[in-house]
């Protein structure tokens, strides 16, 4: 079995560590716990391939009426998954080797103000990363004009944009707009990097291997039943560490009889678009910078998914530019075998308006009409807040419901929505948890 036994150092032999994900928490975690641990990464997606998509393909595709659901998205990039909540609101993950960090837009966003208001500092994680990450904000001089117009008329609105840090290799970056679509450069960083530095130091990697739940016995974690090649296999442990989303590590958790929270948040997205003929956005660093309100951001993005998908978005790709509005939605929601239950309630609606209203008045200063202004499909992809961290976990990052032995590192234990880029946030607190982990050992 792939699990294996036990490496022997000498006479001892390093206690064995399940990890749950290899997303930007499981990588992380996994890459800190190697070599003081006998690590195994379960993965339920295979390995990531960027999308060799072409979009001039698409819009003909497009024409025939048959991208009708956003679910579709699996046939034409396999390793994007979509789920729809019970108001219809699509939520998108990527499933495979170093998951949702493939198909983000590589930023390196510190926003960590919840989890220091409780006492949590990350400061000496957020250094490490920096060391091990690289970070820059130098793309700026590959702006296209119609990126820096937007951020001119940003600034002149007085409000304050800043360009982003961004995970990537400017050397190899060829500015082609396809960082949600997987880099096919190897300039954007993304998870797998740790999580090859994992295996280099001798973890183990089990892909198409779904976890369902963690088996307890007299208050010890003992391993993870999961799913491989349609097969019920068992893991033992003497560490689990799950990260395998804000949606998935919920379920595992349920699964196993442990209670979560109804406190699922998922940073909605909703893009304001407008035609303007020959922008060629989607060519563009996508977020390359970003506006902070309180309770959401705004930033340049192309959005894909409402171009395939979203009939408003009528118009070829080079003649479309638009904004993103990120919001920090309520704790209002909850995942289930009954499925997803996640509501924007009147506040969140009345934010996503306010973004609006400042995405038009910056087209409207570019010169386009109210009536070639047009809106995405309302999306989301950073889900977690299931089981907050408190006060009371400052110290341990570990819930009193969990076994000593099980801790958790991804968004899951997030107290609120940050309203940001949380990939830099979720390796920092799982690099903390890796050292927490270490110490117990």
């Amino acid at each position: 079995m792939l699990s294996g036994s036990a490496i022997i150092i000498g006479e001892s032999k390093l206690k064995k560590a399940i990890v749950v994900g290899s997303g930007a928490g499981g990588a992380t975690v996994a890459k800190e716990l190697q070599g003081k641990y006998d690590v195994t990464v379960l993965e339920a997606g295979a390995g990531f391939r960027p999308s060799d998509l072409n979009l001039s393909v698409v819009e003909k595709f497009k024409k025939t009426g048959l991208l009708f659901d956003e679910r579709l998205i699996q046939l034409l990039f396999p390793v994007m998954r979509i789920r729809k909540t019970s108001e219809k609101m699509v939520l998108v993950n990527g499933i495979g080797t170093g998951g949702t960090t493939t198909i983000s837009t590589a930023n390196a966003v510190q926003k960590d103000q919840h989890l220091r208001t409780m006492g949590i500092f990350l400061d000496i994680e957020f250094e490490e990363l920096s060391k091990e990450i690289p970070i820059s904000t130098k793309h700026q001089k590959n702006w296209r004009d119609n990126i820096r117009h937007i951020f001119e008329i940003c600034q002149e609105m007085a409000l304050q944009p800043v360009v982003t840090p961004k995970m990537v290799d400017l050397g190899k970056c060829i500015r082609c707009g396809r960082c949600v679509l997987g880099c096919q450069q190897g300039a954007k960083w993304d998870s797998r990097h740790f999580l090859n530095q994992a295996i280099e130091n001798g973890a183990r990697l089990i892909t198409g291997c779904r976890a369902h739940k963690v088996v307890i016995e007299n208050k010890r974690a003992i391993g993870v039943q999961a799913i491989l090649e349609r097969r019920p296999q068992f893991y033992p442990a003497d560490l689990v560490v799950l990260a395998a989303g804000g949606l998935s590590t919920p379920m595992i958790l349920q699964n196993s009889e442990i209670e979560c929270t109804a406190k699922l948040f998922v940073d909605p997205v909703l893009c304001v678009a407008a035609r303007w003929d020959g922008c060629r956005q989607y060519q563009d660093i996508p977020m390359p910078f970003i506006v902070q309100k309180e309770h959401f951001i705004l930033s340049p993005y192309f959005d894909f998914l409402s171009f395939f998908f979203n009939r408003k978005w009528k118009f070829r790709a080079r003649d479309i530019f638009s904004l993103q509005i990120k919001l920090a939605d309520s704790n209002y929601g909850s995942i289930s075998k009954k499925g997803i239950q996640k509501t924007l309630i009147n506040i969140d609606k009345e934010r996503l308006r306010e973004g609006v209203r400042i995405c038009t008045e910056i087209f409207n200063r570019l010169g386009i009409k109210n009536e070639n202004i047009f809106l995405g499909t309302t999306n989301a992809g950073h889900p977690g807040g299931m089981l907050p961290l408190t006060e009371r976990e400052t110290a341990t990052l570990h819930h009193d419901v969990l076994p000593g032995n099980l801790y958790i590192a991804d968004a899951t234990l997030l107290p609120d929505s940050l309203g940001n880029p949380p990939s830099l946030v979720i390796m920092a607190l799982a690099k903390r948890i890796g050292k927490i982990c270490l110490e117990d050992a």
